[in-house]
């Protein structure tokens, strides 16, 4: 990005490789990836939410309200003020909240499991082929802050450390949620639910420190998700409108909306996970980098081991995408 000024986001990136046509399908992707996980941030605060407060819940029942939903709709209520931050500067702080709430969550859930009421003593598979497209999805979500990378990068002041945070944060997250993972297993082993916070035990002091945190977490990270997708919309808008504050708040406000709408309807924290991993995130993780670096330095007209590399990780990315699209719509449907 340091050596054309004119390419700043991935869109850029796809329309120098294929022009036009390029950048409408790179930005379609990008912008659902990013907006099925706003999505996912809502379902995971309404399950924390409801697990947080069962009278409530009981109270909405009685008034034949249900309660998953309507604390979804409160969610998006608490995340709302967030949304009026337009200052990447600002949200990288608050993001970076988000952060700190995840290693929280882990060292809280660890010592759920030092209690001897839970204990390490999970019992299940550890290997299931049968989820496996399931668990591939869920991973390849996990790492699918590509679509972000480019607004990251053109927000900071010292772009020449942005490798090192690449690599500071890929390491934490991997030793994030592999220790998740682990302590997961060991905790409740084949009864893991697709949130661990909704296993917990919520009297225990640590238990109510990592729902209470996770729950921070959706408030820290929606702004900036949405950000780009906001950003995309305002470009299509007549000049005049592009700088107009009140407008850029009505976007994101409709956004927030009709993410809330869509959590309400398909509230499987699982399923929007695993199909955004394995239908979008491979797309612009995997697919979409590919083909464009193999197209703009034309590496395809000379066969070799970097040639060869590329394709063994575009057909992997093929295969995985299918296989776990198809494994998340027949969950969603076996579910519904």
């Amino acid at each position: 990005m340091d050596s054309n000024p004119l390419i700043t986001a991935y869109p850029d990136i796809a329309a120098t490789a294929f022009g036009k046509k390029g950048r409408i399908i790179a930005s379609i992707v990008i912008c659902l990836e990013l907006y099925l996980v706003a999505t996912g941030f809502l379902i995971l605060e309404g399950d924390n939410l409801h697990k947080l407060s069962p009278n409530f819940a009981l109270k909405l029942r009685n008034l034949a309200l249900d309660g998953r939903h309507s604390f979804v709709i409160v969610a998006g209520a608490m995340i709302f003020p967030s949304t009026w931050l337009s200052d990447l500067g600002i949200l990288s702080y608050i993001s970076f909240g988000g952060v700190i709430s995840s290693i929280i969550i882990v060292v809280a859930v660890f010592l759920v499991g030092t209690t001897k009421e839970v204990g390490f003593h999970g019992k299940g598979i550890l290997v299931s082929f049968k989820g496996l497209p399931t668990a591939l999805s869920l991973y390849t979500f996990c790492y699918s802050a590509h679509a972000v990378f480019p607004t990251i990068y053109n927000s900071m002041r010292k772009k020449s450390q942005f490798p090192k945070v690449l690599l500071l944060s890929f390491i934490t997250c991997t030793i994030t949620y592999v220790s998740m993972a682990i302590l997961g297993y060991l905790m409740y082993g084949h009864n893991i639910q697709s949130q661990v916070t909704l296993n917990l035990p919520k009297e225990k002091i640590s238990s109510k420190v990592a729902i209470y945190t996770i729950l921070a977490g959706p408030i820290a990270k929606y702004a900036l998700t949405i950000m780009p997708i906001s950003t995309a919309i305002e470009s299509c808008l007549p000049e005049y409108y592009q700088e107009n504050k009140p407008i850029s708040i009505l976007i994101k406000m409709l956004l927030l909306i009709s993410t809330v709408i869509l959590a309400v309807l398909f509230p499987s924290f699982e399923s929007v996970i695993s199909l955004t991993g394995a239908l979008l995130i491979v797309l612009d993780s995997f697919l979409l980098p590919c083909v464009c670096y193999l197209k703009i330095f034309k590496i395809y007209r000379h066969f070799g081991y970097e040639l060869a590399g590329i394709l063994e990780l575009i057909l992997l990315a093929i295969l995985a995408g299918a296989v776990g699209t198809y494994s998340a719509i027949a969950h969603s449907i076996k579910e519904a």
